[in-house]
């Protein structure tokens, strides 16, 4: 596993993370009850001191009463101001040392604000679900905020026993005490904050194909009255699985898991190991199948191969945009030369001001970023060919599996299966807003 971490804190989020340390796993006690919006959590924090010795450290945990901390089980002391709780150990921690961190609170939980509106926790009208990307997380939990900061979890939520606890990961137990359910997940490939997904609702749970010996399991959950618009929906995501598997690598989780809420969301948003769609998703006609694949690959591209820091972000979303159109080239649809055509047209007619090393925070969820990624891995293709494009896809996926990766350290990537140097690719592609020609083959450079 090669993990690259941000050199320093990420210069879009300078108050999330805390590049002092890093954790190792974290395990959540949660309780909630619907009705009156109250979650009541117990954190257990592994962490591991950085270079230097830790007198203090920070959680990013946004407005809850924090009703104890302990460093090592002794009580330590903390302030909780503008969701960042500080801690200071009852003795400095010495350079490398292992600690683990105890963290109890309890409130009304609530997204957190950000340029995109609310993020994290949100109330449904029956239910709640987590929608965390890029920030939210620590609406609910308390965390090493940044992407690079990757670690296992177990999850275990205490819900009326009307509905079910969906979380990424392997559902380890779940028992029934008069009139709650505990559910406990285990997650233990390295996860980003920002990628713990949870849903909580009242839902049927279908499985989807069947995985065979050694398959991966692929389960829905779903209100009942969906399932039939559902069924038909997402009836070829097994045969997404297979196609990705055969062009990416293995999957790189135990299960994969889709929600779809009963409320209507403005796009679906991938978790690890999980993907939560809203209703308006499902129409019952698959018009919404390219999400369905888009989410996917970001089990690959985004959760397993994660960013360093949010500058990044293209290569979450080119990689995902780019697996759209290679399963509409697969499964009978536009070829991804049409779409990159249809892509390069669209982006022709809009401002070039957008770079996609370091598109800003304003534009990191700009559709010319998708699109563009896209173009930039049909141009890659183009130039080395389909062969040893896809074995530089596959490497890149095994290589980087459970690390975090740089712009730098994907075109260096490239490079290697390269027969002629492509620095005016990206030169052209990743590093400067004009758009270059469309890319096709033969002349994938296209500079």
């Amino acid at each position: 596993m090669a993990v690259q971490q941000s050199v320093g804190q990420d210069p879009y989020f300078p108050g999330n993370g805390d590049l002092r340390y890093r954790v190792h796993r974290y395990e959540l006690t949660l309780d909630y009850r619907p009705a009156p919006n109250r979650l009541s959590g117990a954190a257990r924090i592994n962490a591991i001191a950085g270079r230097g010795q830790l007198t203090e450290f920070q959680l990013n945990l946004a407005d809850f009463r924090v009703g104890r901390v302990r460093v090592d089980g002794r009580a330590a002391h903390y302030t909780h101001r503008g969701g960042k709780l500080r801690v200071r150990p009852p003795k400095p921690l010495r350079t490398g040392a292992a600690f683990t961190v105890e963290v109890q609170w309890s409130g009304n939980p609530r997204p957190v604000s950000s340029p995109w509106g609310g993020l994290g926790w949100e109330e449904l009208e029956d239910g709640a679900l987590v929608a965390s990307q890029p920030v939210g997380a620590p609406s609910w939990y308390p965390c090493n905020d940044r992407p690079a900061d990757k670690a296992s979890y177990q999850i275990s939520v205490t819900t009326p026993s009307a509905y079910a606890v969906v979380a990424g990961g392997r559902l380890l137990t779940r028992t029934t005490k008069a009139s709650t359910t505990t559910w406990v997940y285990e997650q233990a490939a390295p996860t980003s904050s920002y990628l713990v997904g949870l849903s909580i609702g009242k839902y049927q749970t279908v499985l989807l194909g069947d995985p065979g010996p050694g398959g991966v399991p692929q389960h829905g959950h779903i209100p009942a009255h969906l399932l039939p618009r559902f069924s038909r929906d997402f009836a070829r995501q097994p045969a997404m699985m297979e196609l990705f598997q055969e062009l990416f690598g293995p999957y790189p989780f135990d299960e994969y898991a889709v929600v779809v809420t009963e409320e209507e969301l403005d796009v679906p948003v991938e978790a690890q190991g999980l993907s939560l769609f809203g209703s308006n998703h499902v129409d019952g006609a698959r018009g919404s199948e390219r999400l369905v694949a888009h989410e996917l690959a970001h089990q690959w591209f985004g959760n397993s191969v994660s960013i360093a820091d949010w500058r990044q972000i293209w290569l979450n979303e080119g990689f995902a945009k780019y697996a759209e159109w290679l399963w509409s080239e697969r499964s009978g649809g536009r070829g991804a030369q049409q779409l990159a055509a249809a892509a390069h047209r669209s982006l022709s007619a809009l401002p070039e001001d957008l770079k996609l090393a370091d598109p800003g925070r304003k534009s990191m969820f700009d559709d010319r970023l998708y699109q563009r990624g896209g173009l930039t891995l049909h141009a890659v293709r183009c130039a080395l060919g389909d062969d040893a494009f896809f074995r530089m896809l596959r490497g890149w996926a095994g290589l980087h599996r459970g690390g975090a990766v740089t712009t730098a350290a994907f075109t260096a990537h490239v490079a290697r299966f390269a027969d002629e140097p492509l620095d005016e690719l990206f030169d052209a592609w990743v590093y400067r807003t004009a758009l270059p020609p469309l890319p096709s083959s033969g002349t994938g450079a296209a500079v």
